[in-house]
């Protein structure tokens, strides 16, 4: 299992926005769907090993965590607009502190970075930083992993030390800083590449997309 979470600061909370204006309105969820798109999706199928954590951080009530699974997900394609209203839906069902369904595939909850991370004591904490350790080196040695990737504005001193304290370790996909959904193509890639060179990579995807 890969588990992606990417951290929204600016990303709408209320679900009021139009999808029209994803940058504007939504406060650049189209920077959280395009990377929705690029953990799930594969040329003709989609990743059912993959679940993607959405932290919705902006106004107007900041705190809440969308999952996408891939093994359940449903009525999703490739463009913006389409995990847009995914994740629209499920933010006017209205959020409580436990998982509530909006569509097959997706769950709304209310939480922080904090809450997120202790869902996934004993798993490997990966946190994406163009300094850290190139994933190329260590890509064999990566078991059931957690990435935590920033938006637009990265991520703050202050959940930087939250992640190194939940015992994240720093990598990097390449020494330039790229756009969070170009780092989850490259971070599917490098470990891609281990598994088949393992004889682990199945190559197997649910083709569906809609039903």
């Amino acid at each position: 299992m890969r588990d992606i979470v990417v951290i929204g600061h600016k990303a709408n909370t209320s679900g009021d926005f139009t999808l029209n204006d994803l940058p504007g309105s939504a406060g650049r969820m189209d920077i959280l769907c395009r990377c929705v798109s690029s953990a799930l999706f594969l040329s003709f199928g989609m990743r059912r090993d993959v679940n993607v954590h959405l932290l919705l951080l902006g106004g107007p009530d900041p705190g809440k965590i969308l999952r996408f699974e891939g093994l359940h997900l449903r009525y999703l394609n490739p463009d913006e607009r389409s995990s847009g209203s995914l994740i629209q839906k499920a933010l006017q069902k209205g959020a409580t502190e436990q998982d509530i369904r909006s569509t097959p595939g997706v769950w709304i909850r209310r939480g922080n970075l904090d809450s997120l991370l202790s869902e996934f004591e004993g798993r490997t904490l990966l946190y994406l930083r163009e300094d850290g350790e190139d994933i190329r080196a260590i890509a064999n040695e990566i078991r059931d992993p957690v990435f935590i990737l920033g938006d637009h504005v990265g991520v703050t001193e202050e959940e930087e030390a939250q992640l190194l304290e939940a015992g994240a370790k720093i990598i990097s996909v390449g020494p330039l800083s790229l756009h969070s959904n170009h780092c989850i193509t490259l971070i599917h890639n490098e470990l891609d590449r281990a598994e088949a060179e393992r004889g682990e990579l199945s190559g197997e995807a649910d083709s569906r997309v809609e039903d």
